[in-house]
């Protein structure tokens, strides 16, 4: 027969509460520290913005305006008058048009290179392994103007001067990426691999279908960087486009300053329309952004 113990009384309910720990509470000095943190990022964010604050209300202006002393700190009347004109000059829709064809195709082709370079290098065993990775360690020491020259020659002597693929080809191997993408591919279980080949599939089905989707932070956080970097790529288009209408954005806009004259005003409007894609870019894929710098930067 079960015996049941029987209820502690009030007087020893009483004294367990007394006897039992009270929840730690934080120092006052350890709250004083979060809030003088928190403060100090509101402080750098505020900071950082001014920029694209000053940005949004130039481009309102007329170039006259922002030379008044005191200069303009609310939103003028001018920006219409500004988008017309740089639309009038440029042609902006056109060559904003002309970077995000070249940017997206740029990063969908170079993501994906970059993504099966890297899962060579960290899931195959094969001799020289070890030198080919050193070897694309070592092409993010060599200065970009060091290859200015030779690409150019090599551009020319394929006669693709002024031409679309001179602007995406030549970097689509990129080292920094297929370094992000191993990191990404070292740490997966070699045990799925060997079970999907024994299901017969491929080493593409494979690749695509289950390799491919367990990393996703860092081929999210490599197509934002390879975006961005393309889409501000202003070097090399110059040097590679001559007709107007195969500019950049960056190209384009290089053009409103003069010897004489310089638009300032458009340069500001065209400056904060080139930047807001770019921005909802980073905010809608941020989390994926940071994760995959993160986890790239902590797998072995």
């Amino acid at each position: 027969m079960t015996h049941l113990a029987p209820a502690p009384s009030r007087t020893q309910r009483t004294q367990e509460r007394r006897i039992a720990p009270s929840p730690a509470r934080s120092h006052p000095l350890h709250r004083a520290g979060r809030w003088l943190l928190r403060a100090l990022l509101a402080l750098g964010a505020a900071v950082s913005l001014v920029p694209f604050l000053w940005m949004a209300i130039a481009a309102t202006h007329s170039t006259p305006e922002l030379f008044r002393s005191p200069p303009p700190f609310l939103p003028g009347g001018r920006l219409l008058d500004n988008l017309r004109r740089l639309q009038d000059t440029i042609g902006f829709g056109r060559v904003l048009l002309n970077s995000v064809g070249i940017a997206v195709v740029h990063t969908a082709v170079s993501s994906l290179l970059s993504a099966m370079c890297g899962y060579g290098l960290a899931k195959y065993r094969f001799r020289g392994r070890g030198l080919l990775l050193g070897a694309v360690l070592a092409t993010m020491m060599i200065p970009f103007q060091v290859l200015l020259v030779p690409l150019f020659q090599m551009m020319a002597s394929l006669g693709w001067i002024d031409s679309y693929q001179a602007v995406v080809l030549p970097f689509l191997a990129n080292s920094f990426g297929i370094l992000l993408m191993r990191q990404g591919f070292v740490d997966f279980p070699d045990e799925l691999l060997d079970s999907a080949r024994v299901d017969g599939a491929g080493e593409l089905r494979t690749f695509y279908q289950v390799v491919l989707p367990c990393v996703r932070p860092q081929l999210g956080a490599l197509v934002i960087f390879t975006f961005m970097s393309q889409w501000n790529s202003f070097i090399w288009p110059l040097l590679m486009l001559n007709t107007e209408d195969r500019y950049t954005v960056p190209v384009a806009l290089n053009t409103l300053t003069g010897l004489s004259h310089v638009d300032y005003s458009g340069l500001m409007l065209g400056s904060l329309l080139a930047t807001l894609p770019l921005m909802a870019i980073f905010l809608l894929f941020q989390r994926q952004f940071v994760a995959g710098l993160l986890g790239g930067a902590v797998k072995g």
